[in-house]
């Protein structure tokens, strides 16, 4: 099933996401109608509080990509309770983007590599190494979970600049090609 995306301005966007245990109610559903809302709206990442819910999950699918980086092909990952651990490498700058925040697309400095834990679908848990392109979807994804979005990075400046559009959102005017939760 297709969720809608909340967009900048819902609060639960803002909160810290708690862990799940397994006995969270109907999780594998949960997963398959985020990766089906993800594919639906042509995003890589998603996170649980893009849909409304303060938990620690968050999907990923770099398939989408696997023309130009074949090392992708078939990547689709479901994250459960994950945590950066350390950030580390080198500052790289590249341009985001975000399905909450449609029609922003910004460059943000993030080290190109990551130590993190999280279990997967079955909770096994798992504590791994990063690099490059998905070190970079899991920090903006992963940042969801903490209250924090891609333009939490930027310079005042930019921030500035973008401004109109945010406000544009806050009033409940965004558009998009997916469905949305705007604020009302």
């Amino acid at each position: 099933m297709i969720l809608p995306i909340y967009v900048y301005g819902q609060p639960v966007l803002r909160k810290v996401a708690e862990d799940i245990t397994p006995e969270y109610p109907n999780l594998k559903e949960l997963i398959a109608n985020m990766f089906e809302t993800m594919v639906h709206a042509d995003g890589v990442g998603l996170a649980a509080p893009q849909i409304g819910l303060p938990i620690r999950v968050v999907t990923i699918t770099l398939d989408p990509l696997s023309e130009d980086y074949p090392e992708f092909k078939d990547f689709n990952k479901a994250y459960i309770n994950p945590h950066i651990i350390e950030v580390g490498g080198e500052e790289v700058s590249m341009e985001e983007g975000c399905l909450s925040l449609p029609g922003i697309h910004e460059s943000v400095k993030r080290g190109d590599k990551i130590r993190v834990k999280y279990m997967d679908e079955n909770f096994v848990e798992h504590d791994e190494v990063v690099e490059g392109y998905l070190a970079r979807v899991m920090q903006h994804e992963f940042d969801h979970l903490d209250g924090k979005m891609f333009i939490d990075h930027l310079s005042p400046l930019r921030k500035q600049m973008i401004r109109g559009k945010l406000n544009t959102m806050l009033k409940g005017k965004a558009r998009s090609s997916y469905k949305m939760k705007q604020v009302k």
